[in-house]
């Protein structure tokens, strides 16, 4: 009776185990994942740098873009895909295709990395406005004591330190993504204004048919305004100009989220005539539109 006892013990004992070893065999089979850089977008791929090589990533209607916060990851935040931009660093979990391509479930970042890629990729860092701020310090201290001049030039070394790590940064995002311009549109907005005018509509229509018949095309809209009111004002401006040119180019263009990289809003940045006059102010409130396409992919 003892015997017969513990042979059933036995059994169910394996039977747990062989059980057990089933379902961790799934878990194992279901967790294909990768981390590291983006290293640029086209169409509805985007190729990651990882330690071990290179990987290229799948982007679906039905992918899950997250920003993950705290040491445990429990705050999360759904993001768009448009946030998947060259030089951020993220976690993709999914499968694998017959192409050796990892279609992506869920693709995860930190808020922070992001806006520091973001930061990158407008050419505008905290280490920028940091120098200005520097500089500014230094003109008022110059003029007024003379004999901090010890001072100014320590300040001097600094600032030029941190122009040196901006031209880093700005060389290593250049790296990561390298794209030939295939197309490219300007609308001008007038002063404190957002909507898109009509007579700009027909020429972004056109853009974006023309980006359709592009193998691996990505779209990149950049907002920029005058340096007329504050510069709050001026960043609030060129970020809902950008928004609703890529928002027209989504909805009546029919440009897929997989194929834009995130609007950038610039601000009073790179001006592209002076601000003393009206005309000047005029063409400085715009937003730039452009088709881009991955070198490689065009073979140079």
């Amino acid at each position: 009776m003892k015997t017969k006892q513990a042979l059933q013990i036995t059994f169910a004992v394996l039977l747990s185990l062989a059980t057990l070893g089933l379902c961790c065999g799934i878990a194992a089979a279901q967790g294909d994942q990768a981390q590291g850089v983006i290293d640029g977008r086209s169409g509805a791929t985007m190729t990651l740098k990882t330690g071990s090589g290179n990987v290229v990533v799948v982007l679906t209607g039905d992918t899950q873009v997250e920003d993950v916060e705290g040491a445990l990851q429990m705050r999360k935040k759904q993001m768009g895909l448009t946030a998947l931009i060259p030089g951020l660093p993220v976690q993709v979990k999914g499968s694998y295709n017959a192409k050796n391509q990892l279609v992506a479930d869920s693709v995860r970042f930190k808020g922070s990395d992001l806006k520091r890629a973001q930061d990158i990729q407008a050419g505008v860092t905290p280490a920028e406005q940091q120098i200005a701020a520097e500089q500014q310090q230094t003109a008022v201290q110059q003029a007024a004591i003379k004999e901090q001049e010890q001072q100014l030039t320590a300040e001097e070394q600094k600032t030029a330190a941190n122009k040196a790590a901006i031209a880093a940064a700005n060389k290593r995002f250049g790296e990561l993504g390298e794209y030939n311009i295939l197309g490219e549109v300007t609308v001008l907005f007038g002063n404190g204004k957002v909507t898109i005018e009509p007579q700009y509509e027909s020429q972004l229509l056109q853009l974006a048919q023309q980006a359709q018949t592009i193998t691996g095309y990505v779209i990149l809209v950049k907002g920029y305004a005058s340096a007329v009111g504050s510069a709050a004002l001026n960043q609030k401006l060129s970020t809902e100009r950008a928004d609703n040119v890529a928002d027209f180019l989504e909805q009546q263009g029919h440009i897929p989220l997989t194929n834009m990289l995130a609007p950038g809003a610039m601000g009073t940045s790179q001006q592209v005539a002076p601000d003393t006059s009206t005309e000047g102010q005029a063409e400085n409130r715009r937003v730039v539109v452009r088709i881009l396409q991955n070198k490689g992919i065009a073979g140079n």
